[in-house]
């Protein structure tokens, strides 16, 4: 099974465990608002262009709010089939690339808004599938970040990115990488190392997806 089939069953299987008032680490954003995001990406193209394009957001943000509105059931039931048969993202490669980590996220930024949480123990596919996608977020996510940053597994291998010179080293599984270069710093398990200006720089940045 692909990470984007398993990621999303288990979001699905969280939110209805969960109910729609639950926190996410999405500032602002109960799990209903979470769930809707995840719908509208899959179901609406056309509102879909205001999550990127800032002349556009309103509209999202009135399609995300009544897609939020609908009975819970319901809501967790499209989270759950997917996009619709239409959709270029129901083909199974285009799913792969598109949906894998966005799921893949957004079931830890439920995860980990709970108290007590514990991070999850992944197979080596999910894992690998989650570094192949790493230096795509990282560069996209970082690219205003004013220092060199390494990401390293624990293994040994690395992805670099920003600026050349020294660099902080952020080590971790791919997948607590995936989670911090994702602008989840707070909840991801690595240890940042380096001098300490480049470190403070680095803490200070604001990065993202």
């Amino acid at each position: 099974m692909s990470l984007a089939r398993s990621e999303r069953a288990a979001l699905a299987d969280q939110l209805a465990a969960l109910g729609p008032d639950a926190p996410t680490l999405c500032a602002g954003w109960r799990a209903a608002d979470l769930a809707a995001h995840v719908v509208l990406r899959e179901r609406r193209p056309d509102a879909a262009l205001g999550i990127r394009v800032a002349a556009l957001r309103g509209r999202a943000e009135a399609v995300q709010r009544r897609y939020a509105a609908l009975p819970w059931a319901e809501l967790v039931r499209l989270v759950r089939t997917g996009p619709p048969r239409w959709s270029p993202m129901a083909f199974g490669p285009i799913d792969a690339l598109l949906n894998g980590v966005e799921l893949f996220l957004h079931h830890e930024d439920l995860r980990r808004a709970e108290p007590g949480w514990t991070p999850r123990t992944l197979d080596a596919a999910d894992q690998a599938e989650l570094w192949r996608r790493l230096p795509m977020i990282a560069r996209l996510a970082m690219r205003r970040v004013p220092v060199g940053v390494v990401l390293r597994r624990p293994g040994g291998e690395t992805i670099t990115v920003g600026r050349r010179g020294k660099a902080a080293v952020v080590v971790g599984e791919p997948a607590e990488l995936v989670l911090f270069a994702s602008g989840r710093r707070t909840a991801a398990r690595v240890a940042v190392e380096g001098g300490a200006e480049i470190v403070a720089a680095l803490q200070r940045a604001a990065f993202g997806l």
